[in-house]
């Protein structure tokens, strides 16, 4: 069936010349034995399965979510400020301000969106303790204005109003006693590589939310006329 192969050796190195494609022209099937053209056939067509399994798993470990999720960086501390008409105390909407940056340079993170809950507890008006409450708290790109933002290409603040009737955290404009709560932030976004979702999550505390203040400006343009980011300011307000 083969020329030239005598030793299980030799079958070995036939077997090896044919799925890498050497090829050295010493070895090879003869037209005697169709029985060892099917199997050379079933052999390629196997190990060509088990490359593109094996490459396909190898890049999924080496991309996987919870590995690009450690790329993301949230503000250590969250602001309570007045967005627009100069950012003045009275002046503009007043709003709860997250900064969000992912350090890595290579491969986007796509349709980036926050949200957060808020846990605290309270007394009803019936004078009934709720030990835990959870209360949703939508955030809007301040660079879109919109639920989501397209890419993180850059650091972009995430904003919760707190003016509108739904906010939860409306009682922050009396500027009185915190009290005892979490506000925990999820940002979701698609891996640009693998197209798989990617979630990572921070919390703030009550002496993490800083009344009167906003982030410092950090991205600028270059003289090549690119916006680039100083992330060593990342968490100046």
């Amino acid at each position: 069936c083969v020329s030239n192969v005598a030793t299980l050796t030799g079958a070995f190195l036939f077997s090896l010349e044919s799925q890498t494609t050497i090829g050295y022209g010493f070895r090879c099937i003869t037209e005697e034995c169709p029985a060892a053209t099917a199997l050379l056939i079933v052999q390629l067509v196997l190990t060509t399965i088990l490359e593109v399994f094996v490459t396909g798993a190898l890049l999924a470990k080496v991309a996987r979510p919870k590995s690009r999720a450690e790329n993301v960086r949230f503000s250590r501390r969250a602001v309570v400020s007045w967005y627009g008409s100069g950012g003045s105390a009275g002046q503009g909407r007043p709003c709860l301000s997250v900064r969000v940056a992912d350090i890595r340079r290579r491969g986007l993170l796509l349709a980036c969106r926050a949200t957060g809950k808020l846990l605290h507890s309270r007394v009803t008006a019936e004078g009934e303790p709720i030990a835990l409450e959870q209360a949703s708290v939508d955030f809007r790109a301040d660079a879109t204005g919109v639920d989501d933002s397209p890419f993180l290409a850059l650091p972009i603040t995430f904003r919760h109003f707190l003016d509108t009737p739904r906010s939860p955290l409306s009682w922050l404009l009396g500027r009185g006693p915190l009290g005892d709560f979490e506000l925990v932030v999820l940002l979701s976004a698609t891996v640009e590589a693998t197209s798989a979702t990617c979630q990572v999550r921070t919390s703030y505390l009550p002496e993490e939310v800083l009344w009167g203040y906003d982030f410092a400006p950090i991205i600028s343009l270059s003289p090549s006329g690119k916006y680039t980011a100083d992330l060593s300011r990342f968490d100046e307000v």
